[in-house]
């Protein structure tokens, strides 16, 4: 039995390969890069146990993330050996030695999640992302000219009162991060899920960061939100604002991560070998 390590990532190839030479033969990986990045992938396809796909262009905040992840975790599910499934990025680093993944209770799965809408969060409580047209896919929002555009075609719709519809059968809607680790029965469920209620996907379009409502929402509205423990194994620092939200860690974080429980940190400078890494290579590769 294995599991597998979902990647999704578009610059420096050196995080992909730092993330894949931590793990064993026991752990096979699905990478999917951005198709609008440069990087040279050779590298990765020398390797037995690493499928890579370059099938969607990313754009911030659009569907394509949604639907690169729902590829791999496609094409990971074909191995029937694949037993448990992580999703990560390429600026994320494992936190635990590969003893403590092959102890992981598997009969669950490990998603955050919490009901929409959440009065504490922004956008309306997040409803603003799906109950209005968000142009992210056609839109580079890193770019501050155009995310200009999309905040005011955003305002456009709410002062003219446009507002999105759903069909009467849709489910509940819950939201949470990006990743997670989940088992085979659960992702199965996902995909299964999908390719029967095919309306469903196509209601994700144009929302803000889909990936962060759609798995949680199939799981929590099924029978598997018995099975599922809410918290996603990742050591996350929102506070800081070192970089980003989430903030880049640094060496300043090696404790806090390695006396938590968490599976993987996220996120870490892919530039170079930031000192964090470097620390927690030395600190795992000594269990």
């Amino acid at each position: 039995m294995k599991q597998a390590i979902l990647i999704t990532g578009y610059k420096n190839i050196e995080g992909f390969l730092e993330i894949i030479n931590f793990f064993d033969d026991n752990f096979n990986f699905y990478v999917h890069i951005d198709k609008k990045s440069k990087i040279d992938i050779s590298p990765l396809l020398k390797i037995k146990n690493v499928f890579v796909y370059k099938q969607y262009a990313i754009h911030w905040g659009g569907i394509n993330h949604l639907l690169a992840i729902l590829l791999l975790s496609k094409e990971a599910l074909l191995n029937k050996e694949n037993t448990f499934f992580h999703l990560i990025t390429a600026e994320d680093y494992p936190a635990k030695p590969i003893g403590y993944f092959n102890q992981l209770d598997t009969s669950v799965s490990y998603i955050e999640f919490f009901e929409l809408p959440r009065q504490e969060l922004p956008q309306n409580g997040w409803m603003d992302r799906i109950d209005y047209y968000n142009f992210y896919d056609l839109f580079d929002a890193k770019t501050g000219r155009q995310y200009k555009v999309l905040d005011n075609l955003l305002k456009i719709q709410q002062a003219l009162r446009i507002k999105r519809s759903y069909s009467k059968d849709f489910p509940k809607l819950f939201g949470g991060s990006t990743y997670w680790s989940m088992n085979r029965s659960a992702l199965a469920h996902v995909l299964n899920y999908t390719k029967q209620n095919d309306k469903f996907l196509s209601r994700f379009k144009y929302t803000f960061c889909a990936e962060e409502m759609y798995f949680q929402t199939i799981l929590l509205n099924s029978v598997f939100k018995n099975f599922v423990v809410n918290d996603n194994l990742r050591y996350i620092d929102w506070n800081s604002g070192r970089g980003g939200y989430p903030a880049f860690l640094d060496a300043s974080d090696f404790t806090g991560v390695i006396s938590s429980d968490k599976l993987f940190a996220r996120k870490l400078q892919t530039e170079d070998i930031c000192d964090l890494k470097l620390l927690l290579k030395a600190h795992l590769s000594e269990k």
